[in-house]
């Protein structure tokens, strides 16, 4: 497995395996593993008064998680917000979400909510832990809505074409990979097929490729925006924040595009 730095976002792992498992072609077990990767045993928050807790079991309250955003007429979509961006997040959950950079929202018969990670980093850079708690908020419908904001997934894939020629383009004139030999490295791997990411062994191709890529340029947005001891201006430095945020957006949209089920 990759490091976590290149893992899609929780959310959008969590929306891909509910989505086999309700279609009954994936596991339960395998999607708790999926989920879970490297970090210790999902917790759900308070806000699930009344959920099984962990017991004698580690997954138990992942287990629960998984069965109720898989239930049968369960529509859900990951959504990555960002400061001044709210990606179709309700209105009740988008602070939440904002700063948690992601959130999986759900709608059902029995409501619409969205849950939201919290994700406590302990351990050193090289061996490093995560203790993740979900909580629930209740939300507004969003289901008839959200294919508007995000569009669907043979759109995202165009628009990843794009943004990859756009940050290509960008850290090349901008010479990044000379000062950051890491963000080449990752502009070549965007080359890569299997990248063993936890995805369902059901997910269509257009769906991986479209997970993949986009993963991997919000991993260069990241690296190519940590530093900007790089630019030789501060315009220069304006331009290449300007060129990479719309990437990060076209990633952004394509990860909620790409995990988008409406029952």
């Amino acid at each position: 497995m990759e490091s976590q730095s290149v893992i899609p976002p929780r959310s959008v792992v969590l929306a891909l395996w509910a989505r086999d498992l309700a279609d009954g072609v994936a596991l339960l077990p395998d999607a708790v593993r999926a989920v879970r990767g490297d970090d210790e045993p999902h917790r759900l928050g308070s806000s699930f008064d009344g959920a099984p807790r962990r017991g004698e079991d580690d997954d138990a309250e992942l287990r629960t998680l998984l069965t109720i955003v898989s239930s049968p007429g369960t529509s859900t979509v990951a959504a990555l917000p960002a400061p001044g961006d709210p990606a179709g997040v309700p209105a009740e959950a988008s602070a939440a979400a904002t700063e948690a950079g992601e959130c999986l929202l759900v709608e059902s018969t029995a409501g619409a909510f969205a849950l939201v990670p919290s994700v406590v980093r302990f351990g050193s850079a090289w061996e490093p832990g995560h203790l993740v708690t979900w909580d629930r908020v209740p939300v507004s419908s969003w289901e008839r809505r959200f294919y508007g904001v995000v569009g669907d997934v043979s759109e995202a894939d165009r628009a990843l074409r794009t943004a990859l020629i756009t940050a290509t383009r960008a850290l090349a004139d901008l010479d990044v990979a000379r000062w950051r030999e890491d963000v080449g490295d990752e502009l070549a791997a965007l080359r890569g097929e299997n990248l063993g990411w936890p995805l369902p062994p059901r997910v269509e191709a257009t769906t991986a490729r479209v997970t993949s890529l986009a993963t991997r340029l919000r991993r260069i947005v990241e690296l190519a925006t940590d530093d900007d001891g790089g630019a030789a201006s501060l315009w220069q430095a304006d331009q290449r924040s300007a060129a990479l945020g719309e990437v990060d957006r076209a990633a952004r949209r394509a990860l909620a595009a790409a995990t988008l089920t409406v029952r």
